[in-house]
């Protein structure tokens, strides 16, 4: 609900009132199911029936000195109101708002409210929003043997209530599809920092993840390379290294961002 108190309202441009409309308007009255808004040149709008349920609670405080933003719905009703709508008038301007941070690069926070086996669920502006698992960051992202859904669903509930940093990574208000990403944020930071890395260059870096395909490691400030089954020594399989273990390798490709490393042949 967007609500604001002000001593006057004031309308720079008087025009007909248009369905779609988004509007300001002064608390007039309120009835037993309903709740009267004077939109000044532009009429008498009404919230009724379930919207003004759902928003009882949040209305019922309100003075003559309070304003709404409501949306237009209905030039006039049977009783010759205008019917309008807080929660749309909200959501429309939420989309707004999210639109304006996508497009200026805003790094936002969301706490994790679920997860499912593809990412995480999250609520920005009161707006459904999913973050893919291929969106995380490489602390965040999932390392399970075999790429196993479930097993990936088990470390994703891990995430659960714990807050994130995120940008917008795609949005569509049309179809309610909001699509954060974690990665993103790291993503200049980790591609200056690869700038100072070459192949061939020995690094000291973590065990972050180990799989049946390799193991991950962590290192520098923000990277993290792969180092694939074939390039670990022939004597130690990808399940005898640990998380946290400290170890070094060699750079063989950088492509893409995406860092490649050997454990052989490190002289």
């Amino acid at each position: 609900m967007v609500l604001k108190s002000l001593k006057k309202i004031k309308q720079d441009i008087i025009s007909p009132p248009k369905v779609g409309e988004i509007v300001e308007g002064q608390f007039l009255s309120r009835g037993k199911s309903s709740l009267y808004v004077d939109l000044g040149a532009k009429g008498v709008g009404i919230i009724q029936g379930r919207e003004f349920l759902q928003a009882k609670e949040a209305l019922k405080n309100l003075t003559p000195e309070d304003v709404l933003v409501v949306k237009i719905i209905e030039l006039e009703n049977n009783e010759g109101y205008r019917e309008i709508s807080l929660m749309k008038a909200s959501q429309e301007m939420a989309w707004e708002r999210l639109a304006t941070a996508k497009e200026q690069g805003d790094i936002l926070e969301v706490t994790v409210k679920g997860a499912n086996k593809g990412g995480l669920l999250c609520v920005m502006e009161n707006v459904q929003a999913f973050l893919p698992a291929s969106q995380l960051s490489p602390e965040n992202y999932p390392k399970v043997e075999g790429a196993d859904p479930s097993k990936i669903a088990q470390e994703l509930q891990k995430l659960i209530g714990k807050k994130l940093k995120v940008k917008i990574f795609d949005l569509n208000p049309d179809e309610k599809k909001l699509i954060l990403s974690e990665k993103a944020i790291k993503k200049e930071a980790q591609e200056e920092e690869l700038t100072t890395y070459q192949v061939g260059s020995v690094i000291d870096g973590t065990i972050s993840g180990v799989t049946n395909f390799g193991a991950f490691l962590r290192f520098g400030q923000n990277l993290e390379g792969l180092i694939r089954s074939v390039e670990l020594p022939e004597n130690s399989p990808a399940n005898t290294l640990k998380i946290g273990q400290i170890i070094k390798a060699k750079i063989i490709e950088i492509a893409n961002g995406r860092v490649y490393l050997s454990m052989k042949d490190l002289a």
